[in-house]
C-alpha cells in the first residue's frame, strides 16, 4: 500500500497585489511509499512548500486529492509529522520536554512520555543534552531535536520543509548523514523539500523536480547506503546524478 497518494493535486489563491488568482500547484501526481525517503527540489516559486503544506493540513487544495493509507487528508494530524526550517521547539521546554510533547498530547503518563522521548533523543546522539533549553543549543542541535521531536510522535509520514537551510555547509553536511543514519535504523516515510540539488541526492531513494507547480521529472537515485559524505563527494555516479537533477532544475 502506498503511504502518500498524490493526484491531479492543484492550488489557486487571489493575489490581491496582482488582482487576480494564481496557480501555484497544478495537476500534482505523486506517489510516496511505506519506509521510502523522496526529496523534491525546483526553483524558487515553483510550489514545493505549497505541496507540502497541502500533504500536512496547513492550507486546503483546490483540485485533486492527497491520501494518506487511503484515507483523504482534510486537515492537520498526529499522522504527519513536520520539521521546518526553524526548530520551532518551545523555549520554555527541555530537550526532553520538547520531544516528549507529542505523547504527552497522546493522552501517555508522564513516565511513559519520558520513556518514549529519551528512545527519540538517544537516536539523535542528544541523551546528554536532555535537561538543556533550546538556547542553549547549537543551531544544529536543535533542528536534531526537532526531527526527534517529530519522531516521536510515530507519524505515518515526517514532512520536512528545508530543515537544514539555517545551518553552516559543514553543520549541514552532519545533520545530512544523521538524518540517513536515523532513516535506516528507523525507516520512517519522508518527503523532504529542499533547493540544494547536492542534498537531495545524497539522502533520497527518488527526487521529483517540479516546475511551475507541476511535476517536470522524477529520478531514482540508486547510489548504495550507507552514505557519507567523504565517499560520495567525489563520486563519479553522484556527480552525473547531481548533474542531472541540476541540469532538469534549471530547465524547469
Amino acid at each position: 500500500m502506498k503511504t502518500l497518494a498524490i493526484k491531479n493535486l492543484s492550488k489557486t489563491y487571489f493575489d490581491a497585489y496582482q488582482g487576480a488568482h494564481v496557480t501555484a500547484v497544478r495537476d500534482v501526481s505523486l506517489n510516496v511509499n511505506q519506509g521510502e525517503f523522496v526529496a523534491v527540489v525546483g526553483p524558487s516559486g515553483c510550489g514545493k512548500t505549497t505541496v507540502l503544506n497541502m500533504i500536512a493540513g496547513f492550507i486546503p487544495n483546490s483540485g485533486g486529492e492527497i491520501l494518506l493509507d487511503g484515507r483523504a487528508v482534510s486537515g492537520p494530524g498526529p499522522e504527519r509529522g513536520v520539521v521546518f526550517q526553524s526548530h520551532a521547539l518551545f523555549p520554555w521546554k527541555t530537550v526532553l520536554d520538547n520531544v516528549g510533547f507529542g505523547p504527552k498530547m497522546r493522552g501517555k503518563p508522564k513516565a511513559e512520555c519520558d520513556t518514549i522521548a529519551r528512545e527519540y533523543i538517544a537516536l539523535a546522539g542528544l541523551s546528554h543534552a536532555e535537561d538543556r533549553y533550546p538556547n542553549e543549543l547549537s543551531g544544529g542541535m536543535q533542528q536534531r531535536v526537532g526531527v526527534a521531536r517529530a519522531l516521536a510522535n510515530h507519524p505515518d509520514i515526517l514532512l520536512m520543509d528545508e530543515p537544514f537551510a539555517s545551518v553552516d555547509a559543514q553543520t549541514r553536511m552532519t545533520l545530512q548523514e544523521e538524518l540517513t543514519r536515523i532513516w535506516q535504523e528507523r525507516r520512517p516515510t519522508i518527503l523532504f523539500i529542499t533547493h540544494d540539488v547536492p542534498e537531495a541526492v545524497f539522502l533520497a531513494d527518488r527526487v521529483i523536480v517540479l516546475s511551475k507547480g507541476t511535476v517536470l521529472d522524477e529520478i531514482v537515485i540508486d547510489l548504495p547506503r550507507p552514505r557519507v559524505w567523504d565517499d560520495l563527494i567525489e563520486d563519479d555516479a553522484f556527480k552525473t546524478l547531481s548533474a542531472r537533477v541540476l541540469q532538469k532544475v534549471r530547465s524547469a
